[in-house]
């Protein structure tokens, strides 16, 4: 368990350090102590440099409550990310994205406005401790050492972010007051630069360690290990692809690896330090220092009630293979349902017993729910009246064990607590409610409707009690991650028999057969493995808010997110909501209306209208 000791510094929050706990929180020195007087004492420019890390979860200014009730950090929070690529679908008053989901998006949006001004921050912080941290009389000049790399490798975090949003921003790399921000953007290329740059520094410090073991007061902290693998996927955004495979064969001699457990037991508390996460945002209990997907993905009988206003997306969930890598059909499991409209099918869906009322429905009308779907136009023709329920089960069990470790599938289970007290839910359809007694039908914020919800990240049972602050922390590089970069960086060098083995590795913790172990997993050649790779990163970093980045430096992102027919759809496939695909620049942010007025030497990305 972790704990936490406060101690009150005058308004300065100092969380204390112990063995098993987090130190790299809010400490906001810059309001409550004169800046010029921060480098003058070893204490206070520790303070400071945790300040830059605290830009990693933290909001500031007007935005600051709003944002903390949607567990933001870097501006935008990981459940939000994640609803930018293919592997999550947000509900229709989700407003966050949808604006760039509905094609309707404008420079004055928030979304992108508060990203810049939360990442430009984090900047600001860092060039702080750059600038500064020798100057301090009493640290030793090891740990100045090392606390300028770390500061190095976060600028260069921050400064990576904003490259993969805006492609070009203005570069700040000295302590810069507010009102002399009037430099035009830098281009792409030389943001890349600076990026790497950075990461290099960090990468030749010879205090930086290689990483830190689980229980290490300064867990959490940057690592030699963390830089090589950002420096790898920043070569991977320029396709230097040597450079990006040299950094990723460095991360795994400094003693990451593969969590060898149940991959769902990677997202739990217990896990958050393994071998596999290579950085990760620190989080714990306590109002505006937890993470909120534990929150926003989970249900009503979650512990602390959760909320879903996030689901799996049903059109991702259907690219999930079997076991063998036999590519999903959904007529190999029920003959004719591809050609049957998506209201028809929905009677694969029903609960059992619908029709002779021997079915698991407590207290309900079992005519009344027939009746419900017979006149919304399901086709009960093809239903099964005891061996519905085990019919639409195995379609989902035969396949990935990743994708009912990440999703919970029609008629699988889900350990709830509502009141505190455990109870075992099933998501059935129709729904029937009832939190503490039969039938124990799983409930949601949309129970007019039958979406697929998350599991990953979601309480089980009263394993935590505070729905708003999970502490559970959210990876940002896993070494999962680090492989499949690596097996992409080999084989866009045309090394596509050097690259199979590292995916391999991955789909081997996964339980999924290994490539070219039969005629389904059999690579054909680079263009094959490249779109392998993709689907296997998906599919592996599946609701962690860290794809949208690889679809965008992919070009997938229109393809992935915005087809023709996505959006919100029930299990069966009709759309609650659709998206809308605009111009292609929106693969581009706008940089902000509001930064542009402040500075008007900013020029705006094409397409884009202020």
């Amino acid at each position: 368990m972790k704990t936490v000791k406060y101690f009150a510094i005058g308004t300065i929050l100092l969380l204390g350090l112990t063995a098993c706990r987090k130190e790299l929180l809010d400490t906001k020195p810059y309001n409550a102590v004169n800046a010029n007087d921060i480098w003058t004492s070893a204490s206070l420019a520790s303070l400071a440099v945790n300040g830059v890390y605290n830009a990693l979860i933290q909001s500031s200014g007007e935005d600051y409550q709003n944002s903390i009730s949607q567990g933001n950090y870097l501006g935008l929070d990981a459940h939000t990310l994640s609803a930018l690529d293919p592997t999550v679908s947000p509900r229709n008053n989700w407003s966050s994205t949808h604006s760039l989901l509905n094609g309707n998006a404008s420079s004055s949006d928030a979304l992108f406005s508060r990203a810049w001004k939360q990442l430009y921050e984090g900047v600001l912080r860092a060039n702080d401790v750059i600038d500064n941290i020798e100057s301090v009389p009493d640290m030793k000049p090891e740990l100045k050492a090392q606390y300028k790399a770390e500061a190095r490798f976060l600028r260069a975090y921050f400064y990576y972010r904003l490259n993969c949003y805006y492609r070009g921003v203005p570069l700040y790399l000295h302590s810069t007051p507010v009102n002399e921000f009037t430099k035009p953007r830098s281009s792409e290329a030389e943001i890349w630069a600076a990026v790497i740059a950075d990461l290099t520094a960090a990468i030749n410090e010879p205090n930086l360690p290689g990483k830190y073991a689980a229980g290490d007061a300064n867990y959490g902290r940057a690592t030699k290990g963390a830089a090589y693998a950002l420096r790898g996927k920043t070569y991977l955004w320029m396709k230097e692809y040597e450079l990006a495979e040299n950094d990723f064969r460095r991360v795994g001699p400094l003693g990451f690896s593969l969590f060898q457990g149940e991959y769902k037991q990677l997202f739990k508390e217990n896990n958050e330090q393994c071998e596999e996460m290579v950085f990760s945002i620190q989080c714990f209990e306590k109002n505006s220092y937890g993470n909120q997907m534990s929150f926003k993905y989970g249900s009503r009988v979650s512990c602390g009630s959760g909320w879903n206003d996030f689901y799996g997306d049903a059109d991702f969930i259907d690219t999930y293979e079997t076991k063998e890598g036999k590519p999903f059909k959904w007529n190999d499991y029920i003959p004719g349902y591809s050609s049957m409209t998506p209201v028809k099918r929905s009677v694969y869906f029903l609960r059992d017993g619908l029709e002779s009322g021997n079915g698991n429905f407590g207290t309900a009308n079992y005519k009344e729910l027939k009746n419900k779907m017979a006149d919304y136009g399901s086709d009960f023709s093809k239903y099964l009246d005891q061996g519905n329920e085990a019919r639409i089960k195995a379609v989902y069990e035969d396949r990935d064990p990743r994708l009912m470790q990440t999703y919970i599938t029609p008629y699988s289970e889900y350990l709830g607590a509502p009141n505190n007290v455990e109870y075992m839910y099933t998501l059935r359809w129709p729904f029937v409610q009832n939190d503490t007694e039969r039938p124990f039908d799983l409930r949601t914020d949309t129970s007019k409707s039958f979406f697929y919800l998350v599991r990953k990240f979601v309480f089980e049972g009263t394993e935590h009690l505070y729905r708003e602050y999970s502490p559970i922390d959210v990876p940002i590089i896993r070494y999962a991650d680090v492989l499949l970069s690596l097996a992409e960086a080999l084989n866009e060098q045309g090394k596509t028999n050097d690259a199979i083995p590292f995916v391999n590795m991955v789909r081997q913790r996964a339980g999924v057969a290994l490539l070219n172990s039969n005629s389904y997993t059999r690579v054909s050649g680079q263009d094959n493995l490249r779109e392998r790779i993709r689907r296997e990163k998906r599919w592996e970093l599946a609701c962690e808010g860290t794809l949208y980045f690889d679809e965008l430096r992919w070009g997938t992102w229109y393809d992935s997110k915005l087809y023709d027919g996505a959006g919100l759809k029930q299990c069966w496939g009709e759309a609650s909501v659709t998206w809308t695909r605009n111009g292609d620049y929106y693969t581009k942010w706008p940089v902000p209306a509001t930064e542009r007025q402040l500075n008007t030497s900013l020029t705006q990305n094409e397409g884009w209208i202020d």
